[in-house]
């Protein structure tokens, strides 16, 4: 009899071991994935940065353009390179800096000549096709976001996830309705 209980106990150690095992490799795998995914934003996040000094020197060639606009593109370009925090605070200046570009654009449609313009169209397409990858980045990291932080949040798999400190990780959305604005490009 004591045999058998000695294998019983045994083989509910390996289970036991074979579930820490799994359930944090794939924990392990779910954090990467949502660094991964940040990266990816961050990557078109560059570009997008990349890209305003030329729009802004385009448009400012433009004699009678309202500078206080360009300047408020340029500050919101800055602050959003200079942001080092959490998702909440870049997801906050990303905000600020596309509700800025929304206004480039919307002041830009009472300059023909400007819309007509060759290097500001070009320069519009490639902003309007990294707006589309940094939605779509975007989305990924939160999907990478719901799918790591329900791991370490549901049973059973919570406990390996508070044994080995796995942290909540961060959705990266906007709080107000006017970051929630992409902005609007027309041709």
């Amino acid at each position: 009899m004591g045999f058998i209980a000695l294998w019983i106990i045994l083989a509910i150690i390996v289970i036991l071991g074979f579930f820490f095992w799994a359930t944090y490799n794939g924990l392990v795998r779910l954090r990467n994935e949502v660094k991964n995914a940040w990266a990816q934003i961050d990557v078109q996040l560059k570009r997008r940065h990349d890209l305003i000094p030329n729009l802004v020197e385009t448009v400012k060639g433009y004699k009678d353009f309202e500078r206080e606009t360009l300047e408020a593109v340029t500050k919101a370009r800055n602050i959003a390179i200079a942001s080092q925090g959490g998702v909440a605070d870049r997801a906050k200046a990303e905000g600020e800096l596309s509700s800025a570009l929304s206004r480039l654009l919307a002041v830009v449609e009472r300059y023909p000549d400007l819309k007509a313009n060759q290097n500001f169209l070009a320069l519009q397409e490639e902003l309007t096709s990294t707006e589309n990858k940094i939605s779509f980045a975007r989305q990924f990291y939160n999907d990478s976001v719901l799918r790591y932080n329900n791991q370490t949040q549901m049973f059973p798999s919570n406990i390996v996830a508070n044994m080995m400190n796995f942290k909540h990780a961060e959705f990266f959305e906007v709080k107000t309705a006017e970051e929630r604005e992409v902005p609007k490009v027309s041709f």
